[in-house]
Formats: C-alpha cells, sequence, structure tokens
C-alpha cells in the first residue's frame, strides 16, 4: 500500500516539472470548443509556433500557456480537426472554436474520469449517439443500448412496461454475482435492474426506466481492460457511461417541445384452441386411455357451448405518449441546462400502466480563470401499476394463455365470476384472469433523486483539482391488496378467503465522493503526456420493512389497518463500502504512438479482513499506421491504428455480509432464539477477470468509410460460487471462490456515408460473435438450475465445458409410427427412460447477434430504419410443456400444434398421441427446444423538418413531425409468440425459457419536435 502511494505521488511532482519550468513570463488561458456543437474538446495540441513549448486541452476543453510576448501566434492541432493559427494580441483569455474535418476521428468520448478525443483511444470503447434512438420510444437508458453497439447484447424479458432487460457486455463473466454491468450517469454509479422486492412470477421492475432516454448527450460502451480497469473491483461486466445534457458556451436561451402520442400492442397472440376443437381433443385423450368422456363431463355441444378468447379478454390497446419541454443556454462563464417530462404507457394487459414524472438541471459556473463549479440533479416520480404474470398460477398473460375456454369471465349481470360462485369459477390452476387483471392493486411507488455538487481548481498551470459529491437516493413503497374475489384473497385456503394484503417500503442509497488531479502537457511538440490521480469513497445503504395481513372485514377495507391479522413482517438493514485510489497516465508520440497505463487499488466491504484489497492494473498500446511516411501514398487512407490491450478487473456485486459467518433467529417448541445460519469464510474475495484486446481501427475516403475490428479472450477466475459441502456439517453450501469461466469473441462494426450530396444515405452496422465456456468448478458433476423437468432433473445445467444458458433433458427422436409414443434416447442403455438419461440439449447463447440502421435524408424528408437480430441461440418453450402436454391433464388449453398429433397408425408427425394422463409422452425433452433466431425491424421512422423560412416568422428556428413504429416485423421460426423473451429475468444459468411471458410490444406514434 506505502508504495502505491509513493509511485502516485512521484508521477505527479515529476509530471508538474515540465509545468513549472514553463511558467515564467507572460500566461494565457482559454477554452477549446466544438464550432459544430459548442461541446468542449480535450486533447488538442497547442503550442506556441517557433518554440517547443506546448499544451494540451484538458478533460472540459481548457488550457494555459507561457507566451513570450503578446504578438505570440497560437497553434491549434488535432487530427480530425481543421489545424489553426490564432494570434494572442492584448488578451489574457483566448477561446477557439474548431472545425470539424473527419467527425469519427475529433468526437469526444468519456473514458472514466476523463474525456478525450477518439483519435487517442488505446482501448476498446463503442459510442452511441442519442440520434440513434431519439425517436425510439424506449422506456430505460439500458434499453437505448439494444442492437446499437457491438459486443452489448440487451435483451428485454418481456413486453410489460417499466419491465426487466437483460444487458451482457461480451458475455456472462459470473454464475452467482451479478452479470449486469457497471452503469455510472454524469460519474455517479447508480442504482440498476430491480428496486422493487416483489418478483412477478421471475420479472421484475427496473431502476434505469426512472431515467428519462431524452436528457442523454452521449453513451460509452467500455469493453476491454484498458477502458474500464479504472472502475477497478466493478468492471468485469463492462462499464456504460452515461452523459446527460448540458449548457453550451456562447448559446442564446433555447427551448425544446418534444411530444410524441401512438398506440401499442402484442407483436403476436399464441395460436390456441377454440372451445369446440379442443373438447374434440380431450375427448379423444379420454378415449384413447380407455375412459368414457361423457362421464367426465366433457360432452359435445354442452361443454363447449360457452367460447370465450381468453387472450382478447385480457389483452387491449394501449395508449403511449410522452411530453418534454427542456431549454438550455450560456456564455463563456455560466451554462445550464433545464427540462422536465412526463410519461404515460398503459400495459397491454389489462390494470397494467407505467407512469413517471422527471425532472433534469444542470448548471456550470467558471466564477474565476483558476475556479469553476456546478450542480447536477435529477428527480424522478413513478408509478408501476403491476399485474401477476409468468408462471404465477394466477398470473393474467399465463392464466389467460392456459385457460378451458369453456368458461366466461362475467356473468348475466356483468359481474366479475370469483371463487364464490362455485361452478361457474375455473378454480385451479387457471381462476379468472380477467378478474386477476382489474380486482387486485398491485402499485409500485418510486422517486428517485441522483444529484451532485462539484468543484474544480486549478493548482498551477493545467494542474487541476476536482472533487464532487453525489448521492443516488431510490425509496421505493409497495402497495398490494388481493381481495376475496381473487385467487389469493379468496381461494387460498391457507389466507383465509377475506383479503390479502402487503405493504412495504425499500430506501437504497448510493453517497460517494470522488477527487481528482488532472495534469497535461506537451515536450519538444511531440510527445503529448495526460497524467491522472484520484480517490474515492463510496457508501451504500439498503433499508426494508414490510408487513402482511389478512382476513379483512370486506373488500372496501383494503389496507393493513384493517386486516384482522397481521402476522408477518420483515424489517432489514445493510451496508457495505468501497474505497479506492485509481491513476492513469497517457502518451502520444507526434500522435503516431500512444500509450496508457492504468491501475485501480480497491477495498470493498464484502470481503474477508485478508482480501479486501486488491490490484487492478491495465495497459495499452496503440500504433496509428497511416501516419507513418510508407503509408502517405494510400490516399483513399485517412486513418489506421492498430491498438493492443491487456489487464485485470473485477466483480464484488454479491450480498453483504457473505464471508461472515452468521447468525439468525430461530423457534423451537414455542421458545425463540438464535442459531447458525452461513459458515464463515474470512478468505472470500472478489472475482477476477484477465482481459486480452486487439482492434483495428480503419477510416477511409476521408471518413466516408469507418471499420473497427476487435477480437477478445477473456478468462474469469476465483468465481463467486456456492460451494458445495458435505450436509453433515449442517449446511449444504458456503460461499466461496471457485471455478472459472470464459469469453472469447470478435467483433465489427461498419459504418458508412453511401451517399452525401442532395441525397444523404449513411449506415451503421455491427456483429458480434462471443464464445462463453464454463472452465472449471469445483467438480465436473451437473448443477441443475431453472425449473423443475418432468421426467429429468432441471432445464437447464451448468456444467465445465459447457456455456451457461445450457439446456437440459431427453433427447427427443420422434414419435413411433405404430404406438404413437414419443421415442427418447436412452442415453445409459439401461433399457428403460430416467433421469439418468438427461443430457445437454442445446444453450441459449447466440452465435451471432447485432443491429443495422439506415438512414436517408433528402430536402427535408428523413427516413430510418434499425434491424435488430439473434442467430443460433436456442428457446426452451417450456409453455409447451402446458399447451403442447398430449393429454396428461385435461385443465389446460392447447396450441393449435396439437391438431398434428399422432391418431392412427402409420401417422408421420413429431407430436405424440394424446392420452389422458400419460405423462410419459410430456417429459421434457428436446422435443420443447426450438430455433430462436430472429430478424427484427425494431424501429423504422419517417419525418419532415419544416423549411425555415415557413416557421421563423412564428419564432420557431427548427418544427420537425413524424411517425415511428416499433417491433413492427418479425421474422423467426419459433413457434411461440415472442423469440425475444426471458421467464426468470436477468438469470444467467437459466435464460432463454419462455414460460407464458408477454411477448413484446409494437408501438406506432406521432411525433413533433419544436425548438425556439
Amino acid at each position: 500500500m506505502r508504495k502505491f502511494y509513493s509511485l502516485i505521488v512521484w508521477s505527479a511532482l515529476l509530471a508538474m516539472l515540465p509545468g513549472c519550468l514553463l511558467a515564467q513570463g507572460l500566461r494565457i488561458s482559454g477554452r477549446v470548443t466544438s464550432a459544430q456543437d459548442g461541446q468542449p474538446i480535450p486533447g488538442v495540441n497547442i503550442v506556441v509556433k517557433g518554440t517547443t513549448n506546448g499544451v494540451s486541452t484538458d478533460a472540459n476543453g481548457n488550457y494555459s500557456i507561457a507566451i513570450p510576448n503578446q504578438n505570440a501566434v497560437l497553434l491549434l492541432t488535432s487530427i480530425g480537426l481543421t489545424s489553426q493559427e490564432v494570434t494572442v494580441g492584448n488578451r489574457t483569455v483566448v477561446n477557439v472554436q474548431m472545425q470539424e474535418s473527419v467527425n469519427e476521428l475529433s468526437q469526444v468520448v468519456v473514458t472514466g474520469y476523463t474525456t478525450t478525443q477518439r483519435k487517442d483511444i488505446s482501448g476498446s470503447i463503442a459510442s452511441i449517439s442519442p440520434e440513434r434512438f431519439k425517436e425510439i420510444p424506449v422506456t430505460s437508458l439500458d434499453q437505448a443500448l439494444q442492437g446499437q453497439a457491438a459486443g452489448v447484447q440487451v435483451t428485454q424479458s418481456s413486453g410489460t412496461p417499466g419491465g426487466g432487460l437483460t444487458v451482457r457486455i461480451r458475455g456472462a463473466t459470473s454464475i452467482s454475482a451479478s452479470n449486469r454491468p457497471l452503469f455510472i450517469v454524469d460519474g455517479v454509479p447508480v442504482a440498476d435492474g430491480a428496486l422493487s422486492d416483489r418478483e412477478f412470477g421471475g420479472q421484475t421492475d427496473n431502476a434505469l426506466a426512472l431515467f428519462n432516454p431524452n436528457d442523454i448527450e452521449s453513451m460509452q460502451v467500455l469493453k476491454d481492460a484498458s477502458a474500464k480497469a479504472i472502475y477497478g473491483s466493478r468492471a468485469a461486466n463492462g462499464v456504460v457511461l452515461i452523459t446527460t445534457k448540458r449548457g453550451k458556451s456562447n448559446q442564446k436561451t433555447a427551448f425544446t417541445l418534444d411530444v410524441q402520442r401512438g398506440m401499442t400492442d402484442v407483436v403476436r397472440r399464441p395460436d390456441l384452441l377454440n372451445a369446440t376443437e379442443l373438447l374434440t381433443l380431450q375427448r379423444e385423450a379420454v378415449t384413447n386411455a380407455g375412459q368414457d368422456p361423457d362421464k367426465l363431463g366433457l360432452v359435445k355441444g354442452v361443454t363447449d357451448g360457452v367460447n370465450t378468447d381468453w387472450v382478447d379478454a385480457t389483452l387491449r390497446k394501449g395508449i403511449y405518449q410522452q411530453y418534454q419541454l427542456s431549454t438550455q443556454g450560456g456564455n463563456d462563464r455560466t451554462q445550464f441546462y433545464l427540462s422536465g417530462s412526463y410519461r404515460d404507457e398503459e400495459g397491454v394487459q389489462l390494470n397494467n400502466r407505467f407512469t413517471r414524472y422527471t425532472g433534469q438541471l444542470k448548471f456550470d459556473h467558471k466564477a474565476t480563470q483558476k475556479l469553476s463549479f456546478g450542480t447536477n440533479l435529477t428527480l424522478s416520480r413513478a408509478l408501476n401499476k403491476r399485474v401477476k404474470g409468468d408462471n404465477f398460477l394466477d398470473g393474467v398473460y399465463s392464466g389467460a394463455v392456459k385457460s378451458l375456454p369453456y368458461y366466461s369471465p362475467y356473468n348475466e349481470q356483468g359481474r366479475l365470476y370469483g371463487p364464490a360462485d362455485g361452478a361457474n369459477y375455473a378454480g385451479f390452476p387457471n381462476f379468472n384472469p380477467v378478474g386477476q387483471a382489474l380486482l387486485p392493486r398491485f402499485n409500485v411507488y418510486t422517486i428517485k433523486m441522483l444529484g451532485g455538487i462539484y468543484g474544480e481548481y486549478e493548482i498551477i498551470p493545467n494542474l487541476r483539482f476536482r472533487t464532487k459529491f453525489s448521492i443516488d437516493y431510490n425509496n421505493i413503497t409497495e402497495d398490494d391488496y388481493e381481495p376475496s374475489t381473487t385467487a389469493i384473497g379468496g381461494y387460498l385456503s391457507s389466507v383465509g378467503g377475506f383479503g390479502y394484503g402487503t405493504y412495504s417500503n425499500t430506501n437504497s442509497s448510493t453517497f460517494i465522493n470522488t477527487n481528482t488531479l488532472n495534469y497535461s502537457f506537451i515536450l519538444a511538440e511531440k510527445h503529448r503526456f495526460t497524467a491522472m490521480a484520484g480517490f474515492e469513497m463510496l457508501q451504500h445503504t439498503y433499508r426494508l420493512g414490510s408487513v402482511q395481513g389478512r382476513l379483512f372485514p370486506s373488500d372496501d377495507f383494503t389496507y393493513i389497518r384493517s386486516a384482522g391479522i397481521v402476522d408477518q413482517g420483515d424489517g432489514v438493514v445493510t451496508n457495505n463500502g468501497l474505497i479506492s485510489t485509481f491513476g492513469e497516465v497517457n502518451y502520444a508520440y507526434n500522435d503516431k504512438y500512444l500509450a496508457t497505463l492504468t491501475t485501480r487499488y480497491d477495498g470493498s466491504s464484502r470481503f474477508g479482513q485478508d482480501r479486501r484489497f486488491g490490484i487492478f492494473p491495465s495497459g495499452s498500446v496503440a500504433w496509428r499506421i497511416s501516419n507513418e511516411d510508407f503509408m502517405q501514398n494510400f490516399h483513399a487512407l485517412t486513418d489506421l491504428k492498430l491498438r493492443a490491450s491487456y489487464g485485470f478487473t473485477g466483480n464484488e456485486r454479491i450480498g453483504d455480509y457473505q464471508f461472515l459467518g452468521t447468525w439468525a433467529s430461530a423457534t423451537y417448541s414455542g421458545a425463540t432464539g438464535v442459531g447458525p445460519a452461513a459458515l464463515a469464510n474470512p478468505l472470500l474475495q472478489w472475482e477476477r477477470t484477465r482481459e486480452a484486446n486487439i482492434g483495428l481501427d480503419a477510416s477511409f475516403f476521408s471518413g466516408r468509410l469507418n471499420v473497427t475490428i476487435d477480437a477478445y479472450d477473456n478468462m474469469t477466475d476465483k468465481l463467486l460460487f456456492a460451494q458445495p459441502i458435505p450436509q453433515t456439517t449442517g449446511f449444504s453450501t458456503v460461499q466461496g471462490n471457485i471455478g472459472k469461466v470464459a469469453n472469447r469473441g470478435v467483433e465489427l462494426t461498419i459504418s458508412t456515408v453511401n451517399l452525401n450530396k442532395a441525397v444523404q444515405w449513411k449506415t451503421d452496422l455491427n456483429i458480434s460473435h462471443n464464445e462463453n465456456k464454463v472452465v472449471e468448478l469445483v467438480s465436473s458433476e451437473p448443477i441443475f438450475r431453472g425449473y423443475q423437468g418432468n421426467g429429468v432433473g432441471g432445464t437447464n445445467v451448468i456444467l465445465p465445458g459447457n456455456p451457461l444458458g445450457t439446456f437440459w433433458g431427453l433427447k427427443f427422436l420422434g414419435v413411433d409410427p405404430a404406438t404413437g409414443n414419443a421415442i427418447y434416447n436412452d442415453k445409459n442403455g439401461d433399457g428403460r427412460i430416467s433421469p439418468d438419461d438427461g443430457q445437454v440439449i442445446g444453450n441459449a447463447q447466440p452465435k451471432l447477434f447485432g443491429g443495422l440502421t439506415n438512414r436517408v435524408s433528402w430536402k427535408g424528408f428523413d427516413l430510418s430504419v434499425f434491424f435488430q437480430a439473434s442467430y443460433g441461440n436456442s428457446i426452451l418453450n417450456f409453455s409447451n410443456v402446458t399447451l403442447l402436454n398430449s393429454g396428461a391433464d385435461l385443465q389446460n388449453n392447447q396450441t393449435r400444434q396439437a391438431l398434428k398429433r399422432w391418431q392412427k397408425e402409420g401417422d408421420i408427425t413429431t407430436v405424440p398421441k394424446y392420452e389422458y394422463l400419460n405423462t410419459y409422452n410430456n417429459y421434457l425433452s428436446s422435443r420443447f427446444l426450438e430455433d430462436g433466431s430472429y430478424l427484427r425491424l425494431k424501429n423504422i421512422s419517417f419525418g419532415y423538418n419544416f423549411p425555415k423560412a415557413w416557421i421563423s416568422k412564428y419564432k420557431v428556428s427548427n418544427a420537425r413531425l413524424y411517425a415511428s413504429a416499433m417491433n413492427l416485423w418479425t421474422l423467426t421460426r419459433y413457434s411461440g409468440p415472442d423469440p425475444e423473451v426471458s421467464t426468470l429475468d436477468g438469470s444467467t444459468s437459466a435464460q432463454g425459457i419462455d414460460f407464458f411471458t408477454l411477448p413484446q410490444i409494437k408501438t406506432v406514434l406521432v411525433g413533433l419536435s419544436l425548438s425556439f
């Protein structure tokens, strides 16, 4: 530890020496900004012409330089910018605007705690402009990433508004710890994933849906160790840096109004049987079992006298609307940005709705030439009216898909059938799905505050100290009530039949203080150095309190105060913290050879005393081949850069106190005491990922063709995994560091300007391939995950040599034409089919995934078409275990594929015969595994920008009218409603399961944007 601090101190002193030697004579300062958008430009070389005295602009575009006299001329150069010469004259402040010559190279990129130009990057970073998704009605920040960057796989788990998403950057690195990337918004690590305490059938809510994506200025995805090791023990899953909009220098106060309004619907409905078709099938199944269907109540013309389409009864076309008003402006000293927005989205399920209010404030002020300060504040309030879904027995969509069409939701008087209505109420297992949607109350109220205040001071020329205090505060209140007319409140005997209610409040807050020193200078016009050192403290506190009640006097009394019995509750407080030092040094020689060294030293409260601190170093180099003399004859080549990086990152995202031997309350024979709850492991530490990356950036024809290729090889060891131990100890597992997971892959990004005259046409393409594999565990025995499979151990397995997300089951060989029975592979050759014949039958991870965007504009008209695709992944259609069950039971409707069943000797089909109570034909097997590949028209937008001559007389500077459609068309072989679903939201080991999951939503909207 002492050696590390000594290294930081000596590096800072050596870096300061050139600046001290040059700090003589006259001195000027200023800021370099882009002429296109007014944003500051870092990394611009500024040299006093005729001397070797030079500096480069810092992360905020600021510089300070000594000059011999007032006749001095400043030479400003940077790849991708038009070089400029500026005479100082009598000025002490010289601000310069520079023109971009090649947009890709001069693009400003946030790289962690600093910013730089893309030309100076030696790591793997993907930049996503908000222009790509501004007309797509994305709900959350992470949804905006889908299909936009190579190596970034985003899957929306269901069509629930405000619901969860799965984000993976270069594959899954962990089995038990979180695989979500670290999301940094305006320098603050924010809560992501689920906030509410209650899951709804595997589906969760999404903390990132509390932000307004329209406030985004830029998004950067840090993918390799060089780019992300600055975040150390939290960076193994990748880092997403999000910068929100701020005011611009020399801009008059401007206002922007954005309005969107449209309709939503599911992309596809399941194809189910009507009452007559189902009755025919059920009678056949009973007859095949040697029984009389009439005696079971399956009577033609009577049983099918009612024909309810439950899916249509529970789904609707929803209304989507969003409104935003923002203003921004500023001068050289003060800039501001202020916005407010309202979003309301009716879910396609009855009674499902997501409503959000957001406000954003940014203020930056330069008090003196040395001192600047500012603040940012984001406020959000959301109401998520949830409904039960997926694998809940009393779920809305799941119940609608399964329910027999023989029942009705309403009686003749228009009242919903409930448990008290006897034979008219379907009861277990499907109940009344319409009642399950309309009658319960599942309201989640969320308040979020993300705020920070910073100050920055120039200690000596080009040495700046910056400190920032920030907080991410989230308060979640869940208010639930299920009346006596519902399955839980009135049917479930253990509740009592008179209503059931719960109430909980969760508070999750993160406080962080970040301090950095930045210094930059140039030696002999060719050697450019930038250095950064920092210290950071983070503390997170989680509080939960909940209570439940039952036996309410009537359904008019719905809050816990009125419950006859309040018999359960919970309360907990946990804390965790992180203390870190970090540093980064960048060197560039003549803009030809680049090198970056980064390290972070982290201490986490989540690990044992002797394993609490660790170091995460990385290094990268780049060679700009295009600047070599031997490349000057290649006139079509604008830029060619070869990159390589190597380093280490970590993952500490597990529960708190897992290294401790903990005790918990216990009750025995009516007495209360304490007992051991978990075994101690003082050697517990974070997962470590070794990452190697090589990349190539090429630009041709003055930036009209840009190509980026990356190849990586990552190995994660010391997995945070519950290690199995003999149960004679009293425990089945102990939290340990065992096993390895590998990820290897290739990424390709191509951006082109195909036409650039009266008609402009641009194309962006990204394709990724990732190979994931569990390399090592404590043993080679399979570890089952997911759901219990009929006839086998489980739906998913963790097994060395196979990827995470591997499916397990029997191998289905077809249907015997003579008997109609299923044929399975007898793997162990013992002459019978048993769980011992279970084997790997597929995996959920795609071989390729990516996105393609084309944008065309002409005379004010513009068209954007965005496709997103996944290829080579399998989906376990677990719904068909119920909906294509070969007659194993008569309690559920069936999919239309059942009509292809075996009926007589000689039939050739893949659907076994239907026989009542025959479970053999319905064993979990590869029969239920399908190709999940798809190509989806994710968005198409068409707009018109009104001529300024038409609108200027109304004092409107810009006016745009557009129409946009999302998820409009899908090409897939998957027989289910939607291939882009995953029942167990966010699961790594049990991904790719479709178990009555609500399909994605297609949205058609019109929008208007006005600036004045």
